[in-house]
Formats: C-alpha cells, structure tokens, sequence
C-alpha cells in the first residue's frame, strides 16, 4: 500500500471522530510524505500544526494509522522544506543600480492592530462562539479555510476585538503582512488618488495606494456598511477584493448587518461576501454578561470588592453593549472614590447607575416586559414591585409576577430576585410555590394567570 493510499484511507477514517470545521482546520492540508521502518512522517502546512496535533489528536493519529498499515507506528511532523534534501541554488535577483538624484520613496508597513485585543482576552459564551471558532480557524490558516470572512452584528459586542485578535495571532505565528482599516481610512486613502500634484499627476500616490492595499496578505476592513452610497470607492474595493481573493490573500470584514440586509452596496460586493464564511454575533446572554464584568474587574486589577449581587444587577439591567457594562463598573467605581472609599452595595449600585440603565433594553428583557404587564394589570407601579414593601395590594402582584418570570423565561431564581430589587432566592421560590399550590383551588386566580400569559407571549 503506497502513502498516498494510507494517507486516503487515514483521513477518510478521522472524519467521523470530529467536526467537518476540525477536519478542514487542522487535517485537509496534510500529507504522508514517507512511511518506512514503522515511522509516519507527516507533512503539515505551518510550524503551528506541529504542536496542535501532537498534543490534542497524538493518540488518534497513531491509533488510525496503525490499524491501516497493521502495525505498531511511530509519528513525526515536518513542514515541506524540512524535507527537501536537495535544494537548487536560487538565482541570484538582478539588482538595478539606484539612479542618482532619483529620489526613493520608503514606505514602511503598519499593520494598525491593537496588541491589547487578542483571542486570550476575548469572553466567549453561546452568543460569539461561532464567531470566535471561525475567526480562530481563518487565524491559524490565512487565506485557505474562510475566504472572506465576514462577521456581522449589532455594535459594540466585539467584532473589532475579533478581527484584531485574528490579525494580531497571524503575526505572531508567521511573517505575513497584515492591514486593518476602517472603512472611512479606506475611503480617505482612496479619494487621494484624485489629488494631483503641481504638475497634474498623482503616480506616486496611486502607487503608494495600490502597496498598501494589495501587496499584503491578510486584509481587515471594518464597518464596510460606511460604503454604502460610495459608488467610486465600491468600484475600487471590489478590484483590490478581487486581486487579493486571486492570490489566497486572506480577506476579514465587519459589519453592523449580513451581506444581504446591505442593499446600497453593489450586487457584485455582497454576493463576493458571502463566498467564503459569513459570522454573526448576537448580543450576550446573561451569563456572558456577567463573566465580561468580572473579566473587566480581574483585567484591571480592581482591589475594591464588588459583591455578586452588584454584578448580577449590572448584568440584568444596563444591557448587551459590552463598552457600557465596562463603563458602568468604571462609573461605580469612581463614585465610590469620590464618596471617600464608600463600600460598594446594590442600593449603591441601583443610585449610581439609574441614569446609566439602557431604557430601550428594559422592554427587551423579559423580565421587565413581565414585571410591566402584571402592574398594569394590580394597577401598581414597577418601581412599588420591586421595592421592600410588604403590604398584601404590592405582595400579592409581585408573587405573581415572579411565578410568570420563572415560568416563562429561562432565568434562574437568583437573577429574578435581583430584577426584583435584589430579592433573595429564596423569596422568589417561596413566591412561585405559593403561586403554584394556590392556583389549585383558587379558579379565579388560575384565570388571571391564564390571561397574564396571553399578554406576555
């Protein structure tokens, strides 16, 4: 059996033991290159691969192989110039002599990226997994597994934290050359190219635009819904696509909806975008939310104690941009700086930040939706519900309401009792047993429940 017939027989066996995006990622480009005196050398396309594989699919590399060849096998990586034991000399590149007097432009590369923004440092949860695994994926193999890769969603819940994390891993794992821009950057430098020096020409400027644009590897381009409208620079763009796409050149790009919801780009662009992998990322769920403020308390050393109550409120109640849940806890804390050191606690917290809660993310939030429609219904106040009164016209609707919350929402009782003026879990599973085992003899309430519900849903 030659190696090219193993090597078939290989991957056609470790297909069903994964994912098709591990098998793409991490397998499709391998070779067999030898298999003599028990040893399996491996061919694979980066220097990365070799220790990705060794350490996470060792045991189902050896174990597949040596069920093939009918023996015991020992496995070794190598990228393909390692193996190449004979190397013609490459001629030597004709130099021509610099012209004296011709003055030399030096253009020096920047890639624009943002060191501090990278997968290490990236919270993912069940809103951006997708989205964090493709861009891992295109990541470790630029320009042959996603090409475009386009990530899309609302702003503020890190697409440009995904796309610098992804420019940033690629240049500390190979020598490619990487460019992230703005939209409005790539509309400046292009509307550059219709400015003429005192002779009338702009060669120069036109050949600096095509260098920095196409002689890269992996181009980052941000917030492409700003080209909308912009027919000259669409026009642009899409030759600059076109000759990196040619090339296998790695092409990243964001934007605040899907290719398809971007009517005012052209026809060409958007059916180009949806070529290679498009990625959406959904606001974060409740728990994302949390784990991205005890992430901004841990990533800026806060020394202050900030109680899970506090954040399980911040959480609940300022919304799904992770720039103002970062800014809240900013907020809180400089108050409590100013207060002379004053300890954080909820009360303190629902003051603090009642002009920084998202009003348009309450009517979201179905708790809130919930606590609204049943005090309209008791003809009280939300802010009477959620408060400590205990008197049976406020006690008895807030009852009901946390019987609704915990039936028609998947939050815990932990998160309903802080949606209810920080409420211990223990009141709201009081509430909902009460509720429950009253609704049994009690027909009345039974209806109003019932009616309750056909508002809510």
């Amino acid at each position: 059996m030659n190696v090219k017939m193993i090597w078939a027989n290989f991957l056609n066996s470790i297909q069903n033991e994964m994912t098709p995006l591990s098998y793409n990622t991490w397998f499709k480009d391998t070779e067999l290159y030898e298999y003599k005196d028990g040893v399996a050398k491996i061919i694979v396309p980066m220097g990365m691969f070799k220790r990705h594989l060794a350490t996470k699919y060792y045991d189902l590399i050896v174990n597949t192989l040596s069920d093939i060849v009918g023996d015991n096998v020992d496995i070794q990586f190598y990228l393909k110039e390692e193996l190449e034991v004979e190397k013609t000399p490459e001629p030597k590149a004709f130099e021509p002599k610099e012209v004296v007097g011709e003055p030399k432009l030096e253009r020096r590369h920047q890639s624009n990226l943002n060191p501090n923004y990278t997968f290490d440092n990236f919270i993912v949860g069940n809103s951006n997994k997708f989205a964090q695994a493709a861009a891992m994926d295109v990541a470790e193999n630029p320009g042959n597994i996603y090409n475009p890769l386009f990530i899309y969603g609302n702003s503020g819940l890190g697409k440009t934290h995904l796309m610098h994390a992804i420019g940033n891993y690629i240049e500390q794992h190979s020598n490619k050359k990487v460019l992230y821009v703005p939209s409005d950057q790539f509309i400046n430098d292009f509307l550059g190219i219709n400015k003429k020096d005192e002779f009338g020409q702009n060669f120069d400027y036109v050949s600096y635009f095509k260098d920095k644009y196409r002689n890269i590897d992996v181009l980052i381009i941000d917030d492409i819904q700003f080209f909308q409208g912009a027919t000259q620079t669409q026009n642009e763009f899409f030759h600059t696509f076109t000759t990196l796409y040619n090339e296998n050149k790695q092409i990243i790009i964001s934007s605040d909806r899907s290719p398809d919801d971007l009517k005012l780009l052209e026809d060409r662009l958007r059916t180009r975008f949806c070529w290679g992998l498009t990625a959406d990322i959904y606001p974060p769920d409740f728990e994302l939310r949390v784990a991205i403020i005890k992430k901004k308390i841990i990533g800026d050393s806060i020394d202050k104690n900030i109680p899970d109550d506090v954040i399980d409120y911040i959480a609940s109640n300022v919304g799904s941009d992770v720039r103002h849940l970062e800014g809240s806890i900013t907020r809180l804390l400089a108050y409590s700086t100013i207060m002379g050191g004053a300890d954080i606690t909820l009360d303190l917290a629902i003051e603090v930040l009642k002009d920084y809660v998202n009003k348009g993310y309450s009517e979201k939030n179905n708790i809130n939706r919930i606590q609204r429609i049943v005090a309209e219904h008791f003809q009280i106040s939300v802010d009477d519900m959620k408060s400590k009164k205990r008197s049976a016209n406020l006690a008895f609707p807030r009852q009901v309401a946390m019987y609704l919350c915990r039936k028609l929402t998947n939050e815990s009782f932990p998160k309903i009792g802080i949606e209810f003026g920080g409420k211990d879990h223990s009141t709201v599973m009081h509430s909902v047993e009460k509720v429950e085992k009253e609704m049994q003899t009690n027909q009345e309430l039974a209806n109003i429940i019932e009616k309750l519900k056909k508002e809510i849903v």
